[in-house]
């Protein structure tokens, strides 16, 4: 019994050093990532515009429910549950704004998609993500900020759509900060 209770104890200790770091650290965050992907860039926007196809490539994805497409609202069912999300800004073939927009998650933010030619070959396209998000349990943010790393999310997308044209890519961070 006095076992079961000094590993309680620990548990408990470790949970609130965890919850203080947690809330000591600021709650947003910009993370912004890039790739070259090995296809034109019509070719990449289709993929990225194209909600409703992202299970076929991205595997964290396991369905995509489209609910309007004017402006692109959808919800992707994920390993971490549902997350909807709008379109802000859509201009083809180069830029794409969304926002999630649940109210009831312990995060939340937008990615910036940046869609452009790569300077030295046209079949080429460099692929830019930038979040700006937030955390708000700070239990959650610990993990975010360093067992998860606040560009995990975006390292997976963009190595899952490198994949989806050719060989997987390693995303290069440009930006990650507490704001």
């Amino acid at each position: 019994m006095k076992k079961l209770l000094i590993l309680v104890a620990f548990l408990a200790g470790v949970v609130g050093i965890v919850a203080v770091i947690g809330a000591v650290l600021p709650r947003d965050h910009v993370v912004s990532m890039t790739v070259t992907v090995a296809a034109p860039p019509v070719r990449v926007w289709t993929t990225v515009a194209e909600v409703s196809a992202y299970p076929s490539w991205r595997s964290e994805v396991k369905s995509v429910e489209v609910l309007a497409t004017s402006p692109l609202e959808w919800r992707e069912n994920t390993s971490m549950g549902p997350m909807t999300l709008v379109a802000d800004e859509f201009r083809p073939p180069s830029r794409l704004v969304a926002r999630m927009t649940d109210e009831d998650q312990p995060f939340g933010g937008e990615w910036e998609y940046d869609i452009a030619a790569d300077s030295s070959d046209a079949n080429k396209t460099r692929v830019t993500i930038t979040e700006r998000g937030w955390v708000s349990n700070p239990i959650f943010r610990f993990v975010s900020k360093f067992v998860m790393g606040h560009d995990g999310t975006i390292d997976t997308y963009l190595r899952a759509l490198s994949r989806k044209f050719g060989p997987e890519a390693v995303p290069i961070a440009l930006v990650v900060k507490d704001s």
